[in-house]
């Protein structure tokens, strides 16, 4: 069964750090690009960085700096290293894969960042 299962999510203070992990499975081709996504409560989802099989990283401006995207191809695993959180990045946060034939979304973690 392909699937993508993301972990790591919770309630932070602004100024935190948390980190995200996602692991896509059940495939025997190799998986391309992942991503991380999230959508704020009334917004529209956005991408928030991605990374391709190659190593190649993308951020959207908004957390560049404070986010890193990384990923371990041997595991099809891809974390998502969250610093100097604000509320402005409470959402729920999706991870993305492109596994050729389809790209998958994972059931989404909540990210919540509150004093």
């Amino acid at each position: 069964q392909v699937k993508v299962v993301e972990s790591g999510g919770g309630l932070v203070h602004p100024g935190g750090s948390l980190r995200l992990s996602c692991t896509a499975s059940g495939s025997d081709s190799s998986i391309g690009t992942m991503g991380w996504w999230r959508q704020a409560p009334g917004k529209e989802r956005e991408l928030v960085a991605d990374i391709t099989s190659g190593g190649r990283p993308y951020y959207v401006d908004s957390v560049r700096g404070r986010f890193t995207v990384s990923r371990d191809n041997a595991k099809n695993t891809v974390h998502l290293q969250m610093n100097s959180l604000t509320p402005e990045d409470t959402a729920v946060y999706y991870c993305n894969a492109d596994f050729g034939f389809a790209e998958l979304w994972g059931q989404g973690t909540q990210v919540t960042v509150s004093s």
